[in-house]
C-alpha cells in the first residue's frame, strides 16, 4: 500500500511538472505569436485578434494613461497580454495615430550615392620596384572599414585618398577609420611601388549605383523606398552616405530568377539635373528615405491609398505594383504568414507570386524590385524586400508602419 501511495505521488509530482512545462512553453510561443507594439487610428475599435488564446486588458486597473512625450508625439499606453485570461505573456504598446494616406508608386529608380569616407572592401598586394609582392594594409584595415582622414588630412573619395598617401612618401601613414560605430586610427607603412606611386595595399570605393523601387511617396513630397538597406555588394556592409540622389531610370533587361540564383533587374540610369527625382537623407535598416526635387515629370503618378497596420494583415490574397513591364501594374500575390516578432523587421510578411503574367515575365521576385508596394483590401500594407533563393516565387515584405516611422 506504501509502495503504491509513493508511485502515486511520483506521477502526481510528473503530471504537475508537465503541467508546468507545457504553460512555459505555451507562454513563449504567443509572446512571439503577438507584436512588441501595434498602431491603431484614433476613433477605431480594435478587437486585438492574434489568432491565439490570449486577451487584453488595460493597465493600471483599466485606467487609460496616456504619456505626452513631446507636443507632436504620438498618444500611447500599455495593455497587458494574458493567455487564457489568466497568465500574463507579455505588455503591448499602444500607440494612437492619425489615419494616414500615401502614394503608393512601385516605379523603378536608379540610386546612387557617394560614401563618406572611403570604404575598403578588401586587401591586396603591392609590388615594389624590386619585384616582391607585399600586403602592407594586411590584418590592419579590415573589409568593411571607412577611411576617413589620413594623417589628420580628411579623405572624401579614392582621389583624396591616393593623394595624401603619396604626399606623405615612404614616412608611416596614421589612418583615420570608422569600424561600425567605433573610431579608430591604425598606423601602417606605404610600398613604393613598380609605378613609382606609394600604396597602402588596400581596394576601396567611394560611390555606389544600382536600381531599386520607390514604394510611397507623400504629398509634401517625402519618399521611402526599397525597405531594406543600401549596402556594399562586396562587404554586405550598409552604406555611409555622404550624399545620394534618385534617378529616372530605364528597365533594359530582366534576368528571370531560378531555384539557387535570383533573378535582376537591367536598368540604364540616367545622370543629369533634368532626370534627377529627388535626394536620399536617410540610409537606414528599413530603407532609404528623402524628399522628391518637385521634378515630376519622371514620377508616375502613383494611386493613393490608406495605410494599414501589422494587425490589419491576413492571410489571403494581396498585390504588388510594378514597373517591370515598363509600365505601372497590379500583380497578384498571396500573403502566406504574418511574423509580429520576427528578429529580420525586413521579413515581417511571407509573399508567393501566384499572377502568371508576372511569373512569366520575371520567375517571381527579382532584384531590383525591392520596395514594391504590397496592397491587401485597398490598403497598402507593406513592400517586397527580400526573395527566397531555393524559391524565386516567394519573397519577404516589410510592415509599411516600419517605414513610417521615419517620417512621422
Amino acid at each position: 500500500m506504501k509502495k503504491i501511495s509513493v508511485y502515486y505521488k511520483i506521477i502526481q509530482n510528473l503530471t504537475c511538472m508537465g503541467f508546468f512545462l507545457t504553460l512555459i512553453f505555451a507562454v513563449r510561443s504567443f509572446q512571439n505569436a503577438v507584436p512588441d507594439e501595434i498602431y491603431v487610428r484614433a476613433g477605431e475599435t480594435v478587437s486585438y485578434d492574434f489568432k491565439v488564446p490570449v486577451s487584453i486588458v488595460l493597465k493600471q486597473g483599466g485606467t487609460e494613461v496616456f504619456d505626452y512625450l513631446t507636443e507632436d508625439s504620438t498618444l500611447t499606453y500599455r495593455v497587458n497580454c494574458r493567455l487564457f485570461g489568466i497568465f500574463p505573456v507579455k505588455d503591448i504598446t499602444v500607440m494612437l495615430v492619425e489615419p494616414e494616406t500615401v502614394y503608393a508608386s512601385g516605379m523603378p529608380v536608379g540610386i546612387y550615392a557617394k560614401t563618406k569616407g572611403v570604404l575598403g572592401i578588401g586587401n591586396g598586394e603591392v609590388e615594389k620596384i624590386d619585384g616582391r609582392e607585399v600586403k602592407p594594409s594586411e590584418n590592419l584595415v579590415k573589409s568593411g572599414d571607412y577611411i576617413v582622414s589620413v594623417n589628420g588630412k580628411a579623405v572624401n573619395e579614392k582621389g583624396d585618398l591616393a593623394a595624401a598617401v603619396n604626399e606623405a612618401g615612404g614616412g608611416k601613414d596614421v589612418l583615420g577609420i570608422m569600424r561600425g560605430e567605433e573610431y579608430i586610427e591604425v598606423s601602417l607603412d606605404p610600398v613604393k611601388s613598380v609605378s613609382g606611386k606609394y600604396m597602402l595595399g588596400i581596394w576601396v570605393r567611394d560611390d555606389l549605383a544600382g536600381v531599386g523601387t520607390l514604394t510611397y511617396y507623400k504629398p509634401d513630397g517625402t519618399y521611402a523606398a526599397l525597405g531594406h538597406a543600401v549596402s556594399d555588394s562586396d562587404t554586405g556592409t550598409i552604406m555611409n552616405m555622404s550624399e545620394g540622389y534618385l534617378y529616372h531610370t530605364d528597365i533594359v533587361g530582366i534576368k528571370k530568377g531560378k531555384v539557387g540564383t535570383p533573378g535582376e533587374l537591367s536598368g540604364i540610369i540616367q545622370y543629369g539635373d533634368n532626370t534627377k527625382i529627388g535626394s536620399i537623407m536617410q540610409n537606414t535598416d528599413l530603407g532609404i528615405h528623402g524628399i522628391l526635387n518637385g521634378n515630376l515629370k519622371w514620377l508616375e503618378t502613383g494611386e493613393c491609398y490608406e495605410v494599414r497596420y501589422k494587425q490589419d494583415i491576413r492571410i489571403g490574397s494581396a498585390f504588388i505594383v510594378s514597373s517591370v513591364s515598363g509600365e505601372s501594374k497590379k500583380y497578384e500575390v498571396m500573403v502566406e504568414s504574418v511574423d509580429y516578432k520576427g528578429n529580420d523587421e525586413n521579413k515581417g510578411i511571407l509573399i508567393r507570386v501566384t499572377d502568371p503574367v508576372l511569373l512569366e515575365l520575371t520567375g517571381g521576385i527579382v532584384q531590383g524590385m525591392s520596395g514594391s508596394p504590397i496592397i491587401q483590401d485597398g490598403k497598402l500594407i507593406g513592400a517586397v524586400t527580400h526573395v527566397l533563393v531555393n524559391d524565386p516565387t516567394r519573397g519577404y515584405g516589410i510592415f509599411v508602419e516600419k517605414m513610417l516611422s521615419y517620417h512621422n
